[in-house]
């Protein structure tokens, strides 16, 4: 079998050659942010999340660290680190796996079927229990307010405060209109 340093950088050029956009946070191959979309058909579609990734210097025998950047309100996720709770990267990780499987099932998977009897986020588990409908609410708001493109620095040029944008737009709104009011 491949050496852990191998086998890293081929789980992280497989990761990038699935278009998934990756930032290494040093020199290192050990740390970087991949951009994640909530899956398709569920309360998170639409949402774009940072997840920072950290491997072990065992990996893959040893399972690798993920959190989310940027919030999400989901039982399974805490709230102010980002950690997740999810059995088949922290209990059950086999080397068979790899950091497209994380992305494209194990991560998809978690935000489909989350498990509010197993919370890191007791207030969304309890809310996803005690009203179903007040839980989606909250999951389409956070996706609303944190999980933009903008929120992840995917565009850096839009950085500017929200107020010089909107008075910027409304400004430029406003000439053409008055141009095209005086003949």
């Amino acid at each position: 079998m491949s050496s852990p340093s191998k086998r890293r950088e081929m789980d992280l050029m497989k990761l990038m050659m699935s278009d998934y956009k990756v930032e290494m946070i040093n020199d290192g191959m050990q740390e970087f942010y991949v951009e994640f979309n909530g899956p398709k058909e569920s309360l998170y579609q639409g949402g774009v999340w940072k997840i920072r990734v950290e491997l072990p210097d065992a990996y893959p025998y040893k399972p690798p660290s993920i959190g989310f950047i940027n919030k999400i309100y989901h039982p399974n996720v805490d709230e102010m680190s980002g950690s997740v709770c999810l059995d088949v990267i922290n209990q059950n990780w086999s080397p068979m796996f790899d950091l497209v499987n994380v992305f494209e099932v194990f991560l998809p998977q978690l935000l489909l079927y989350p498990n509010a009897l197993d919370p890191l986020n007791g207030e969304a588990a309890a809310l996803m229990m005690r009203d179903g409908t007040a839980y989606d609410q909250r999951v389409k708001e956070y996706c609303e307010k944190y999980a933009k493109p903008e929120d992840i620095g995917a565009r850096p040029e839009e950085k500017s405060s929200d107020e010089e944008l909107s008075e910027d737009d409304y400004n430029s709104d406003d000439d053409q209109v008055a141009g095209k009011a005086d003949p």
